[in-house]
């Protein structure tokens, strides 16, 4: 950890925010494919027999990740419903592109959790003062993400929200903790970034200059912590961890 003191703190989003565990992919798709093929139907949209709808929207997804990995950077998923959908003909308004996008992520929404008390957490941190946001690798659109976020009470927290698709880098780019960095209004010496995976989040936070902390999950299980990073069990944790840095620092001075 940095000798200075935390002004503010940013979060990755999937198993550190937000709890996915290990899900099963294609179930996800199915059921997101199967809500918004119903929803187009009921619009007299053009989108032909479901099995063929599932295997276009399955094989473009997948090619799509492709590209992503090669590239190195991530896709929206709203653009390229917007794209394949208007190759096929469908018709919808800038609302209903935004639902559709939703009706694909959803089934994703309610498997994640949250942890007890974390509304009570990141309030406990905006009392001590700090600016919250998010730095998360996705394809889901902001628009989807926020839908999943709101009602969980958690959306108002987080003044800075970067999502990968929207830039053309993602992590463990360093590019995108500075950018982060620079929205927040603090020096990267003076955030400390919140994630599960140790190659795209805690090795990249510390390269940009920031302090990290590893919350425990099972992308991280049985891994070496770098030296001077500090693992929680829980995102609750990190108050008196951060009482307790900010505390030493300035007797320290």
């Amino acid at each position: 950890m940095h000798n200075t003191q935390i002004k503010a703190v940013l979060f990755d989003l999937g198993e550190t925010l937000l709890d996915f565990g290990r899900i099963k992919p294609v179930e996800v798709f199915a059921a997101g494919a199967k809500s918004s093929y119903d929803y187009l139907k009921s619009l007299n949209q053009p989108v032909g027999g479901f099995k063929l709808y599932f295997w276009r929207n399955l094989l473009n997804l997948r090619m799509q990740r492709c590209i992503s990995w090669f590239k190195r950077r991530d896709f929206d998923a709203l653009a390229l419903l917007k794209r394949v959908g208007t190759k096929k003909g469908l018709r919808l308004s800038a609302e209903q592109w935004q639902y559709l996008a939703w009706l694909w992520y959803e089934p994703l929404s309610k498997i994640g959790r949250t942890e007890p008390q974390m509304k009570e957490t990141l309030a406990a941190l905006k009392e001590y003062g700090l600016k919250l946001g998010i730095v998360s690798n996705t394809f889901g659109h902001g628009t989807s993400l926020e839908k999943h976020l709101e009602p969980l009470g958690l959306l108002d927290f987080f003044t800075v929200r970067l999502y990968s698709y929207q830039f053309a880098f993602r992590k463990p780019d360093i590019r995108i903790f500075s950018l982060a960095a620079q929205r927040i209004g603090h020096a990267p010496r003076n955030i400390l970034y919140v994630g599960d995976r140790i190659d795209k989040d805690i090795k990249p936070a510390i390269k940009s200059g920031m302090s990290a902390v590893l919350k425990a999950a099972y992308t991280n299980s049985g891994r070496k912590l770098p030296p001077g990073v500090r693992r929680i069990a829980r995102i609750s944790d990190l108050p008196g961890l951060i009482q307790k840095i900010n505390t030493q620092t300035a007797h320290s001075i």
